[in-house]
C-alpha cells in the first residue's frame, strides 16, 4: 500500500491532486473596508465561549472586499491565472479573549474553492459567492483614480441573491486602513462528527496573523452600504447604526500556519 500525499483533500500518491497546496501562501492584493458600529449584542451573539466582547468600541464592525492573487511557495499558480486570481466579501467583529483583543471573520464570502477551503483549514467561516468591486486605474477613463474624488463600488451576493452592496468615494490620503481588522485573527475550527449526534470530532480555538506585510497608501473617504435579507444569512442583524469611514489599500502578505489556543469540549451549536 502506498502513502498518500498532499496537503488537503483529495491526497494521492503524489500530492499533485490536493485542492490546498502546502503552505506558506502568499497574497498580494487591494482591499475595500467599510467600517462601522452597529448594536454590540447583536455582535455578542456571534461571539461562543469563552469570548466575549471587546471592552472598547463592542460594536465595531468592517465589511471588507479583496480582490486576491495568491499563490504557494514555488509559484507555480502566477502562470495558471485562474488558479492564482479570487474575490471574497468578509465580515469581521473584535472580541476579547483572556484579557486580549482580536480581530475575528464572523461572515465571508469566496468565488473558488481552493481559497474556500484554504479558509476552513484557518478558520474562516467560507462560502461561496459571486463578488465584485471597481478596480483603480492608472490610464484611461474606465475606471477610478486613487485619488480624491474616485469612486467605487462593491457587491456581493450569493444562491442569486444580493447580499451587501456598496459605494466609495476618496476623500483624503490616510495613516491607516481602519482598526477593526487590524488585530491577530481568533476563530474556531470545527468539525461535525459523523454520527451526527450534535458533538464535533474537532473544535479547536486557534489565532494566526501573517508574516512578511507589504502595504501600499491609504486612502479614506465617504461610504454607502446596504444589507438585504436572505433566507440563509443574517446580515441585516448586524445593521448599521453609525458609519464609520471607508478605506482603500493594496496589501501583500504570507501565512505559514497559526497556533492553537484551546482544544475545546465538543458542544452543540459552536
Amino acid at each position: 500500500m502506498s502513502q498518500l500525499q498532499g496537503f488537503s483533500f483529495p491526497r494521492s500518491a503524489t500530492g499533485s491532486s490536493s485542492l490546498v497546496p502546502l503552505p506558506p501562501w502568499h497574497y498580494s492584493g487591494d482591499m475595500l473596508t467599510i467600517e462601522y458600529r452597529t448594536d454590540p449584542a447583536t455582535v455578542a451573539e456571534l461571539l461562543p465561549k469563552p469570548l466575549s466582547l471587546a471592552d472598547e468600541d463592542p460594536g465595531a464592525v468592517a465589511v471588507v472586499w479583496a480582490d486576491w492573487q495568491s499563490c504557494s511557495d514555488d509559484f507555480n499558480e502566477v502562470v495558471d491565472p485562474s488558479r492564482l486570481q479570487y474575490k471574497e466579501c468578509f465580515v469581521v467583529v473584535r472580541c476579547s479573549y483572556e484579557g486580549k483583543t482580536f480581530s475575528r471573520c464572523v461572515y465571508i464570502w469566496v468565488d473558488k474553492d481552493y481559497a474556500m477551503v484554504r479558509g476552513h483549514i484557518q478558520g474562516y467561516p467560507k462560502k461561496l459567492g459571486d463578488i465584485w468591486m471597481t478596480r483603480p486605474v492608472t490610464v484611461g477613463k474606465a475606471g477610478p483614480r486613487l485619488e480624491p474624488g474616485g469612486r467605487f463600488g462593491a457587491t456581493c451576493s450569493s444562491y442569486g441573491r444580493r447580499l451587501i452592496e456598496a459605494e466609495f468615494s476618496i476623500t483624503d490620503a490616510s495613516d491607516h486602513a481602519g482598526f477593526v481588522n487590524a488585530l491577530p485573527m481568533l476563530h474556531h475550527r470545527f468539525f461535525p462528527a459523523i454520527e451526527a449526534d450534535g458533538t464535533d470530532s474537532l473544535n479547536e480555538l486557534v489565532t494566526m496573523q501573517g508574516y512578511d506585510a507589504e502595504v501600499g497608501p491609504a486612502f479614506t473617504g465617504t461610504v454607502n452600504l446596504r444589507l438585504f435579507e436572505s433566507p440563509v444569512e443574517e446580515l441585516t442583524r448586524l445593521a448599521p447604526r453609525e458609519m464609520i469611514a471607508g478605506y482603500w489599500r493594496s496589501v501583500g502578505v504570507s501565512w505559514n500556519g497559526g497556533t492553537t489556543l484551546a482544544n475545546l469540549k465538543p458542544e452543540v451549536g459552536l
